[in-house]
């Protein structure tokens, strides 16, 4: 059985979890501010409750993107830091990845919608199904403004849409089809991380920490002062 390390920060809580012998366990920590701080301790408490070392680790999981700079980032230098530390091989995983396998643990959903806020208007948004015990992408993971998210049709007509960019920006989702029964609740979490991570190391996906690099959709951090003003006064 593959024992999967994984943290995931993309977003405002942080969560790490080890996967051993089938079972995931799993910490978190919620404030952007703190990720930084926060991730080390609670792999080194993962690892404590296991009563494993960082090297009797299969792998290394972490959430590549799309999410915060800071957040993608941050995954990225503590992973390859580990695994550099350790010897040990890096499982990139998309966050909206995350978020559709989050959507099946939670309800069996197998056509999924992952919308995730990016800030200044925008969403990142992807669209995933499920087949043959494999997630197939669809719609790769595109950064538009939430008027533009437009998922492809599916056999049953039916797609579960998730994660915050519904609730961000509710009035501009209020009329889409796949809003109803969204799932706004449903975050990328190191759960899912792991899960996507041990399927990828299977498939002899692991790259070495120098090859891991964040994934980013977007140039620009935040608006310009004139760019803020021009969306308050179109």
């Amino acid at each position: 059985m593959q024992t999967i390390l994984a943290i995931e920060t993309s977003t405002e809580l942080a969560s790490a979890a080890l996967l051993r012998d089938g079972q995931v366990i799993t910490r978190e920590s919620a404030g952007v501010q703190t990720h930084s701080l926060a991730i080390l301790p609670m792999v080194q408490s993962l690892l404590a409750e296991a009563g494993i070392s960082l090297a009797q680790c299969d792998a290394l999981a972490f959430g590549v993107g799309p999410g915060s700079f800071t957040g993608v980032r941050t995954a990225c230098g503590i992973v390859q830091g580990l695994a550099f530390g350790a010897d040990l091989p890096v499982l990139p995983v998309v966050t909206l990845a995350a978020m559709a396998q989050a959507c099946r643990d939670l309800n069996g959903a197998g056509e999924v919608l992952a919308i995730l806020d990016a800030r200044m208007g925008e969403v990142y948004w992807a669209q995933y199904r499920f087949t043959d015990n494999l997630w197939q992408v669809i719609v790769e993971p595109t950064l538009s403004a939430p008027e533009q998210v437009s998922p492809l049709a599916t056999e049953n007509g039916v797609v579960q849409a998730c994660g915050n960019g519904l609730a961000a920006y509710a009035e501009a989702f209020a009329t889409a089809p796949f809003a109803a029964g969204g799932l706004p609740a449903v975050m990328p979490n190191a759960r899912q991380i792991a899960q996507l991570g041990s399927a990828a190391l299977a498939q002899g996906q692991g790259l070495s920490a120098v090859e891991a690099q964040p994934l980013y959709l977007r140039n620009k951090v935040a608006l310009t002062t004139a760019e803020r003003a021009a969306k308050v006064n179109p």
